[in-house]
């Protein structure tokens, strides 16, 4: 069980890592006027555990803040997550 647990928080602080990298990135190639990172990769990070990285990036970076429709659906991955983390927690 102590393998398991160690697995998983290995795993999300490292796609939260990752998450957060990539926001940064995302950022300096928007200042550059370089080609993108795609807002689906972005949202991906999120739905595979970085959502956490993904609003604190938001935050520390003022990036996509004010975008829609990419805000609505980093919010709705969000309340997923939440969800199916008390659903499992219920059971």
């Amino acid at each position: 069980m102590m393998i398991m647990f160690t697995t998983a928080a290995l795993f999300l602080t490292t796609i939260n890592a990752l998450t957060v990298l990539l926001f940064y990135l995302d950022k300096a190639k928007a200042i550059a006027g370089e080609r993108r990172i795609r807002e689906s990769d972005l949202l991906t990070f999120a739905f595979i555990g970085g959502t956490p990285g993904a609003f604190l990036a938001r935050h520390l970076f003022r990036h996509k803040t004010r975008k829609e429709p990419f805000s609505t659906r980093l919010m709705v991955i969000a309340v997923l997550q939440i969800g199916a983390l008390i659903g499992w927690f219920l059971l």
